[in-house]
């Protein structure tokens, strides 16, 4: 697809019923591309299995990378660090988008950038600073339209990968036990409709977090990636567990809990929640299954289709 046809769709996300009409032709059928959140402390030195696979999903050597260090409190650095990094590992086209005030986001040579982009890589820094710049902006539309049309691979580390979600853990305080005002929520960028995701996981002890969290949004599957661990994405297909920790999915959509009649700093009744524990390794496919992969047990598969069904463009 080339530049105007993404433009014209990006306008009909933006503009009128005119311009929505004018595009609807030029559009293509939806590409998916694919996520990878990563629990953060990515290995950077060794055989650097995540980033190398993010080059490998992007399109190889020749891929346009764009680095987004908008999280990063000290961008440059963010940036130089996955420079080196991503050179080293062959990549010839990588530049950083760094973007400080929400007016930025809507710069149309920021949209040009993003649309452009065969792998974006959302550095880490803090998830509340890079809404902040991009909510509701028009390089958050385009983020969505070059994941869902053009089949890009987006990835995201630590507070870059907690801002996938629609529904963002904000801040969370690192409870021994869930309670209700552990955790806030805020709106992320909406690329994984029906999960909230935690980073950091074991190293951090945030079980209790993303349970705190799931008390308050019982519908979504809770996520937590350990650090040098990440989940990939293959929307509408399969997900996979890379690096070297692990992947806990929590499902507590049959959960019964005393959250509402629950005092604030009250430790939480929470029963019948189920939780699932992949280790780097794991690959399940979910969707037109491969005979020479196992299939996932249903409770599991149940969880695993919160991961891989489609959302809508949104930004």
């Amino acid at each position: 697809m080339n530049r105007r046809q993404s433009l014209g769709t990006l306008a009909a996300l933006l503009g009128g019923p005119t311009v929505a009409a004018s595009a609807r032709a030029a559009t293509p059928p939806r590409r998916y591309g694919h996520l990878l959140a990563v629990g953060g402390a990515e290995d950077r030195e060794r055989d650097r299995l995540i980033l190398r696979r993010f080059i490998e999903l992007s399109g190889g050597p020749q891929a346009r990378l764009l680095v987004l260090t908008v999280a990063s409190s000290d961008p440059a650095a963010s940036w130089e660090g996955y420079r080196r990094v991503f050179e080293a590992l062959g990549a010839q086209r990588v530049e950083p988008l760094d973007l400080r005030e929400p007016a930025q986001a809507n710069d149309p040579a920021v949209v040009d950038r993003i649309l452009d982009a065969d792998g974006i890589y959302l550095s880490g820094g803090d998830q509340r600073r890079l809404m902040g710049v991009l909510w509701e902006s028009a390089a958050a539309r385009a983020l969505h339209l070059a994941f869902h049309v053009r089949g890009c691979c987006i990835g995201g580390t630590s507070a870059g990968a907690a801002a996938l979600s629609r529904q963002m853990l904000a801040i969370g305080e690192p409870a021994l036990r869930p309670y209700r005002d552990a955790v806030s929520l805020d709106i992320g960028l909406g690329l994984l409709a029906s999960a909230i995701i935690d980073q950091h996981f074991n190293e951090r002890h945030r079980l209790a977090r993303l349970l705190s969290a799931l008390a308050l949004r019982p519908d979504l599957l809770g996520v937590g990636i350990d650090e040098d661990t990440a989940l990939l994405i293959e929307r509408g297909r399969s997900v996979e567990v890379l690096g070297n920790g692990a992947v806990t999915l929590v499902d507590a959509r049959q959960m019964r809990t005393n959250v509402r009649e629950a005092d604030p700093e009250q430790p939480l009744q929470m029963l019948d929640v189920r939780l699932h524990l992949l280790p780097a390794g794991t690959r399940y496919e979910v969707v037109d299954l491969d005979p020479r992969v196992p299939a996932p047990p249903p409770a599991l598969r149940q969880a695993l289709e919160l991961l891989v069904r489609p959302g809508p463009i949104r930004g």
